[in-house]
This record gives C-alpha cells, structure tokens and sequence, in this order.
C-alpha cells in the first residue's frame, strides 16, 4: 500500500471530507478521491460512506483506521530510531510538564540538558496531565514529568522527587516567622488557590476534606504565576509546594504540622516505545536534578 494512500486516507478520516483534506493536503479533491477509491478496490472494501454531507467512516474503515494509525505511530518511530545518534551530536526530544514544574524544576533540568548536550533540539509543553497521557500514548511527547496516581497500563512511571506542599505567604504576614503552623489553624487562613482544573487543587480539597479543615478561599486563580504574585502582594496566603517558595526571596514557606502535604512525582513514559539516546540521557539527568533539590 503506497504511503500516499494511507496520508490520504488519514485525512478524510480526520477532516470527515474530501474537500477539506485535499485542502489541508494542498492536492486537488480529484486526485484524493482517485487514491482512496485505489485503496478500497485493493482492500476489497468501502472505507467510506460518501452518501451524506459528512464523509464518514464504514464499519470496516473504522476497523481500518485502527491498524493505520498504529502503524502511522511505529512507522515515526522507526523513522526517529534511523535519526538517533547515540553519542548526543544531534537529536530532539519532547518533554511535557505539568503546571507546578515550570516554576521550580524545568528551569534548572533545561539548564543542565542544554549546558551538557547543547546539539539537542529540547520542546518543552505545559500541560495537564490528562492530556500529557493521551499524548504519550499517541507519541506525540516522549517523557512527561507529572504525578503519580492511578496505574495507565500502556504507560511506565519512574519515580523522580516526592513534593512537599505548604503554606506560602508574604514575609510581610503575620505568620511569616512562623516555621510550621498548626492543620486546625488553617481554618483562619484567608487562602488564594488554583483554580479546580489543576491536580494540585484536588490535592488540597481531598487533604482539607480528610483533616476536617475548612479553609476560606478568597481567590481563585488558574495560573501559578498569578497565585504566587497575589500572595506577594496581600495578606492572603496559598498552599504550593515549599520549593517555590525557596525560589522567591519574599515569600515564606511555613510547614504544616503535625501532618504533612506530600505527593509523588514521576518521569513518564509510554511503555515499549522506543528510547532515544536524548530520552534516556534526559531522564538520568532529572533524577540527579530532582536528588540535589530534595538535598537542599
């Protein structure tokens, strides 16, 4: 089966018609139609049902779909494979993290990579975990930093760094030069919280609904950069991990006490794919990064 064929089929597959895959593959309609009608005749088989507005996928094109998309997916990494140089001359590799990791870990991990293997191409994306899942099983990222929960079969976790949360204010707050505060004493906090897409939130509220606290959150926010820069500025205090604070003089980090907030983080990876040079290398260098943060 020609590659052209498969290209084509995966388009009107996707765009659910002929006319808008022939633009989106920049050919004309005419000669899309003649190859995937070339396709079915060498299958036997109608892959679509051209009978309405949408082009749609028969029973058997489904079925189809299935198989070309997975062989789509073992075909660019073969094709990565060819390109891999083991002595890390040249490469690429893309790595996912959730939202807490660019403000405390990305920065050092990049700066490591790129100062020991500058000819790498690095893509680093931001994104939840759910998504970088979905990506990692689509090959579309090749490690994820994220955290753990419950086991995906298709994807190997690596334990990286176990992540402490506290409470962060202002060293201008009254309980600024406090060094650990109370669970039942957060009930008198006035907190600014991610908002309740973020992992993390779910995080608190499970922790808060365990220990019967019952926090007074004032303002929500869907980024960590916003939530970090409002607590520099109010009396309001938030619970993040303690190592952003570490990273900004003026905040504080003020562990809770007598039980602490702590989650695991991991290095993910889609089970059985292919391991670059770059990848393997990059998750070695995450482990030492991660060991000498929980070190410090």
């Amino acid at each position: 089966m020609l590659a052209r064929q498969v290209r084509y089929f995966l388009a009107v597959a996707e765009h659910q018609s002929f006319t808008r895959a022939a633009e989106a593959l920049h050919v004309s309609q005419p000669a899309l139609s003649q190859q995937v009608r070339l396709m079915e005749e060498s299958l036997g088989v109608q892959l679509f049902d051209r009978s309405g507005r949408t082009t749609r996928l028969t029973d058997s094109g489904e079925v189809y779909l299935q198989y070309v998309r997975r062989a789509s997916q073992e075909f660019r990494e073969a094709k990565r494979a060819i390109h891999d140089v083991s002595d890390l001359s040249r490469g690429t590799l893309r790595v996912a993290v959730t939202p807490t990791f660019t403000t405390y870990l990305v920065g050092p991990l990049v700066e490591a990579f790129h100062s020991r293997y500058p000819n790498i191409s690095l893509n680093v994306r931001e994104i939840s975990q759910e998504q970088m899942e979905e990506l990692l099983l689509s090959d579309e990222v090749d490690v994820g930093i994220a955290f753990a929960g419950a086991p995906t079969p298709d994807i190997d976790t690596d334990p990286l760094l176990v992540e402490t949360l506290a409470l962060v204010v202002s060293t201008g707050h009254p309980l600024a030069s406090e060094t650990s505060i109370g669970l039942r004493a957060l009930s008198a906090e006035s907190l600014a919280l991610l908002s309740a897409e973020f992992a993390t939130r779910e995080q608190i509220d499970r922790f808060c609904h365990q220990h019967d606290i019952r926090p007074k959150v004032q303002i929500e926010a869907n980024s960590i950069s916003a939530v970090i820069e409002i607590v520099r500025r109010t009396s309001l205090s938030t619970l993040l991990p303690a190592t952003i604070a570490f990273a900004h003089q003026d905040l504080v980090a003020i562990a809770l006490d007598p039980v602490r907030l702590q989650r695991t983080a991991v290095l993910m990876q889609r089970k059985d794919a292919y391991r670059s040079a770059a990848a393997r290398v990059f998750v070695g260098l995450a482990k030492e990064v991660a060991a000498e943060m929980e070190g410090q």
